[in-house]
């Protein structure tokens, strides 16, 4: 009997590789609308961008304002005339089309997939989330795509995780895992409704922090294969 019978997994940075999708479709957009997309512009916009977000993620901004809310400053900083709402569909639309994963992605999912039901729960914008999903390898191989704007909420908000792991069928916490790279919104959300969590930091020395304890912390998606469907002894 494997560790868990459910699988959840945040999209961005996660299982796919969004500063490489984000680098191509913005320099697509901004090429659309005549805009250089210089190394300094790139750093800027993930500045404005990456601060919008971290707003929504403590509940302080709409998903409607930040992502045209985000062109509007950085056509502001850049002193150049364009319609950011024009430009963010643009962006969203360029998005959609780059379904990059992050190495041992596929691998991770094909392993898992006959043994647990694999899900993925994002805050992304629906509009590019579903274009990169279907694009991508995963849409034969994880059966379940939850996105926040279609639940209705956010994670890390108790309003997000409880409709999702009702429509999946999840009646014991203790058999979900939630895989995340972000450790306010995937696995302090998780944490808080009782489910065991993976933080996912390749980049990053493993050790705990004091604010949230992850059950388990990996550098690499593939040690997820023997965390999971490793007997677990009751």
């Amino acid at each position: 009997m494997s560790r868990y019978d459910f699988v959840l997994f945040d999209a961005d940075n996660t299982l796919f590789d969004f500063d490489r999708a984000e680098h191509e479709a913005l320099a697509l957009a901004l090429k659309a609308f005549s805009i250089p997309c210089t190394p300094e512009t790139e750093a800027l916009y993930v500045s404005i961008n990456s601060a919008l977000w971290a707003m929504l993620d403590r509940g302080e901004a709409s998903r409607e304002w930040l992502v045209v809310e985000r062109f509007a400053r950085l056509i502001a900083a850049l002193g150049v005339e364009a319609d950011p709402a024009a430009l963010n569909r643009t962006y969203l639309d360029q998005l959609g089309q780059q379904p990059f994963l992050l190495p041992g992605a596929e691998a991770v999912c094909r392993a898992l997939g006959g043994h647990c039901t694999l899900a993925i729960l994002t805050n992304g914008v629906a509009r590019a989330q579903r274009g990169r999903f279907e694009r991508s390898a995963l849409a034969g191989l994880i059966p379940h795509l939850f996105i926040s704007e279609e639940v209705g909420a956010s994670k890390p908000s108790p309003d997000f995780f409880r409709p999702v792991l009702s429509a999946l069928g999840v009646t014991d916490s203790r058999r979900a895992l939630m895989v995340g790279d972000n450790l306010t919104t995937d696995i302090g959300g998780a944490a808080a409704m009782g489910l065991d969590t993976a933080w996912y930091r390749p980049a990053a020395p493993s050790h705990s922090p004091q604010t949230v304890a992850p059950t388990w912390e990996i550098g690499r998606l593939e040690e997820l294969i023997p965390l999971v469907l490793e007997a677990h002894e009751q």
